[in-house]
């Protein structure tokens, strides 16, 4: 079908960018700041809402700024996958938004105009990921979110945050430029564009191509595209964990590990796709590959006892529930892992937010200082519970769904081992969240926090979380919102 110019897609991605230059030249105004950060969050987000009718229909819209060369250009493009990211993570900076606001002003934090302008300009990347028409075109937004989210990670700027963003900006432009920047330049000289396909079968590498330099352009695009967690290139993750926790939010929710796992899910389906895959047996391989992270990752989350630590190895194993889904080739599979993408994102940013309120209130990080918090803090910690339970895969929120999803697709694929995987990180998901639940809920306090009166964060920050638990369930009573997109990509 014909792919017309759509300026909106443009327009979609200047505005975190306007809104990044506000927000610096508001600076020394923080209501007006806020408030300019909140006006290109919603503009972002309307805009994206107001394609959704176009690609419902089976539309591919476009926008080219420029062509370099034939089949080498800047294009945007908004399809059924684009619009699975580029939901989420429009409405999640919405939201984030009012949570920083309360977080950054409850800690008297410094350096917040320079802490809304990179977030800011980290959704900008996000977005020109998720509308990438091209394997250059993403190539270059995944690079604008390595940069503009370092200062976030080493916002604090101590020994510790410099390490942190040190190790986090090594991590992703290493294997970005000594991973995916030759396999792009391979795959251009092989086939003449870097275009991604019009569907998830044919991919864009000619016939003729030997089977070896296909499995090496493979290896390399699952690996290079690092800010999907992926082990052994993962350490990144848990390292960046020294940001403020609205960063947190942002790293492991929204923007960064949402860009690796989707370019590396983009990148499977569109320029290798799924008959190559399937022809040259890369499809459970790479299952059973992300398998060792999911495992691996669940284990190191039960063994720590900082919240948020628990949360980004938690992270880590997650992610790759959306890489083996697509993985496994089948149908159903693909459909549970790409609408993991959103259920994930809408989770994981919900128990971030509370590690954040429960950080403000009572300057605790460790669940096993948290006995009773839960009855001082009911919405946050209710809110923690019911994003626990997605992560955890039950019933009624929206986590019971895309596991679901993966099952059955498993069963399809014939791969009882996967199966296993699946229902073993599920008991282990069960491990690590549940104590935290309990102890909350639970637990006895301490004698000093007996005689403390505590109570919820600022409402700024409470809200939001709320908002987000809340459409976390209403994701597992309602997915057809999301599955439609993910139907419509395997069509």
């Amino acid at each position: 079908m014909a792919a017309p110019q759509d300026i909106r897609l443009l327009f979609a991605i200047l505005a975190p960018l306007l809104g990044a230059g506000l927000v610096m030249a508001t600076g020394k105004r923080p209501n007006l700041r806020e408030a300019c950060s909140l006006v290109a969050a919603i503009t972002l987000f309307g805009l994206t809402v107001s394609l959704i009718p176009d690609v419902l229909a089976g539309h591919k819209l476009r926008y080219t700024l420029f062509q370099l060369l034939p089949g080498l250009s800047f294009t945007l493009r908004a399809d059924a996958l684009s619009m699975i990211f580029a939901v989420a993570a429009s409405l999640l900076w919405v939201l984030t938004v009012f949570y920083a606001a309360g977080y950054m002003r409850g800690l008297h934090e410094h350096e917040q105009t320079r802490f809304n302008t990179c977030f800011a300009l980290a959704l900008f990347g996000a977005i020109g990921c998720a509308f990438a028409d091209n394997l250059l075109t993403l190539y270059l937004f995944y690079e604008i979110v390595s940069v503009c989210t370092y200062p976030l990670v080493a916002h604090h700027q101590d020994g510790e945050s410099y390490e942190g963003a040190r190790k986090y900006i090594t991590y992703l432009t290493t294997t970005a430029k000594g991973l995916i920047l030759p396999a792009m330049v391979l795959i251009y000289v092989l086939s003449g564009t870097l275009d991604f396909a019009t569907n998830v079968h044919t991919g864009i590498l000619p016939v003729g191509v030997h089977n070896g330099v296909i499995t090496l352009l493979y290896i390399c695009c699952i690996l290079g595209f690092a800010k999907n967690g992926v082990m052994p290139l993962h350490n990144w993750l848990p390292s960046a964990m020294v940001a403020p926790t609205p960063v947190s939010a942002l790293l492991h929710a929204v923007a960064v590990v949402k860009v690796g796992v989707f370019s590396t899910v983009r990148v499977m389906l569109y320029v290798f796709g799924v008959d190559t895959m399937d022809r040259l047996h890369l499809g459970l391989p790479t299952a059973y590959f992300v398998s060792i992270t999911i495992l691996v990752g669940s284990v190191i989350a039960l063994s720590k006892d900082n919240l948020k630590a628990r949360l980004a190895y938690s992270t880590v194993s997650q992610l790759s529930y959306i890489i083996l889904g697509v993985a496994l080739l089948t149908p159903t599979a693909i459909e549970g892992g790409l609408i993991h993408i959103a259920i994930h994102a809408f989770a994981k940013i919900t128990l971030f937010f509370c590690a954040g309120a429960i950080y403000v209130a009572t300057h605790k990080k460790n669940i096993s200082e948290m006995s009773g918090l839960g009855r001082a803090m009911p919405w946050t910690f209710g809110a923690f519970a019911l994003a626990a339970l997605s992560m955890i895969g039950a019933p009624p929120v929206g986590g019971f769904i895309s596991k679901l999803y993966l099952l059955v697709g498993a069963l399809d694929a014939g791969s009882i081992g996967i199966l296993l995987v699946l229902i073993s990180s599920t008991i282990l998901n069960a491990a690590y969240f549940v104590p935290v639940i309990y102890q909350g809920f639970f637990g006895i306090p301490s004698e000093v926090d007996a005689h403390h009166h505590q109570g919820e964060a600022p409402l700024a920050m409470v809200i939001p979380l709320c908002v987000t638990a809340a459409i976390s369930v209403l994701i597992g009573f309602y997915p057809d919102f999301f599955m439609r997109f993910a139907q419509a990509v395997v069509q």
